[in-house]
């Protein structure tokens, strides 16, 4: 896979608000002004969060949305019709924690309900996820990822500043037993925090059917500092994992998944590396961010948003909407600046959801 730049103009690297939408073809799906199918939405419910991740949020001086400056349920369902007639088929639900929505269950169920949408994911620290995985199931949700960065009870209640392991357990026993598949099991390595035990986490793949992602630490808003010193390549990784398993195997890559993937001889599931920082994949990025406030953010490690809610409650139609998403994908960056030294700063991975 390369990262290369293709020979093409540059994207305006500013804060982007709707005023004069160009008219878009609406009978073929979105695609970037790279040729990138745009066709994968993540929707971060809201900003609040039942734990505090050293690598998501500082320890002290969150600022969460005021509720009126949230997408309502109906602004939200709006944008998702919009998004499927542009050609988006795939939904994950971030936060923040997703889980903490009061209308989580029904949110699904409409999202589903809508035409296009093929596939809904949630990614969660699944500290709720125990209560509610059989109505999220039912109600049409097809899988789930879940963050686990320590197997240690003590550092794992240290990472996240008060997570409970025995809880996260339970929900990813709750999802595996309800056919949330395939079970991804996300953890963010932090030199000096958890690298110390990345073989006994790849360790569970040879003892379950689920995907092991290591994630390398970014530095955004909010805990940058920690990415100074902090990220253990996934190069790093694989060589640990080696050394003790044996080479690795690699194992059928999908284009658009960010996620090297391998599998450790003999073991039913599977690893996953991926490295925004060190390996990024921005080639074959298909995705954008919807924030729990309403804007497009067009890319992760980049300040450029397209401001959805403003345009909503000016009086913007479905249609006028799709519009403004296709244009959205029109001025999504090739990748992130982080080579030229160019840091994000206007959201933080808690408004983002990774």
């Amino acid at each position: 896979m390369t990262n290369d730049r293709p020979m093409a103009g540059s994207i305006p690297l500013t804060f982007v608000e709707p005023r004069t939408i160009p008219t878009y073809a609406t009978d073929h799906p979105a695609l970037d002004s790279f040729g990138r199918r745009i066709d994968y939405m993540r929707i971060s419910l809201t900003d609040r969060c039942n734990m505090r991740c050293v690598y998501c949020m500082p320890a002290v001086g969150m600022q969460f949305a005021p509720r009126p400056e949230l997408l309502t349920n109906d602004e939200l369902l709006l944008v998702i019709r919009a998004a499927a007639a542009a050609g988006f088929r795939k939904l994950r639900l971030t936060g923040g924690e997703p889980t903490l929505r009061q209308d989580l269950v029904e949110l699904i169920r409409a999202m589903k309900a809508i035409p296009g949408i093929e596939h809904i994911a949630m990614t969660t620290n699944a500290l709720r996820l125990r209560r509610q995985a059989k109505a999220l199931k039912e109600a049409g949700l097809d899988r789930v990822n879940v963050s686990i960065d320590s197997l240690d009870p003590l550092k794992f209640r240290q990472m996240t500043r008060g997570g409970n392991l025995e809880e996260v357990w339970a929900g990813i026993t709750a999802a595996d037993e309800v056919g949330l598949h395939p079970i991804k099991l996300n953890a963010v390595i932090v030199r000096g925090m958890n690298d110390d035990e990345v073989v006994a986490l790849a360790e569970l793949t040879t003892r379950h059917r689920w995907e092991f992602r290591f994630i390398e630490v970014m530095p955004l808003t909010g805990v940058a500092g920690l990415a100074e010193d902090g990220v253990v390549s996934s190069a790093e990784l694989i060589a640990r994992i080696e050394a003790h398993f044996g080479p690795l195997l690699p194992y059928g890559q999908d284009p658009a998944d960010p996620a090297r993937r391998y599998r450790i001889p003999g073991a039913p599931g599977k690893l996953g590396f991926i490295s925004a920082v060190t390996d990024p994949f921005c080639a074959t990025c298909n995705r954008m961010r919807l924030t729990a406030d309403g804007r497009l953010h067009l890319c992760l490690l980049r300040d450029d948003e397209v401001d959805l809610r403003a345009a909503i409650r000016n009086g913007a139609s479905q249609d006028d909407v799709e519009q403004i998403i296709r244009h959205a994908v029109q001025l999504k960056p090739w990748g992130h600046g982080l080579p030229e030294g160019i840091l994000p700063t206007l959201r933080g991975m808690s408004e983002l959801g990774g």
